[in-house]
């Protein structure tokens, strides 16, 4: 399955800092970077609703499926 994490694009595309976004979503830095380089096998719902509502945004704007891609 070949999901691409867009969180980089859409922070970059906000103006906003990890630091900032981990701080909201009360995770840490170290692990917001995983999940930005898409090197996490899951994230949990209520993470990503956090991640969506501090961006203001849907999580298809942060997750996009690419045939093929692993």
């Amino acid at each position: 399955m070949g999901i691409e994490v867009r969180l980089a694009v859409v922070l970059a595309e906000r103006g906003v800092s990890g630091r900032e976004l981990a701080e909201h979503v009360g995770i840490t830095e170290a692990n917001l970077s995983l999940l930005r380089k898409g090197r996490v096998k899951g994230v949990r719902f209520e993470t990503l609703a956090r991640i969506c509502e501090y961006l203001e945004c849907q999580p298809g704007d942060l997750l996009v499926y690419r045939e093929g891609a692993c």
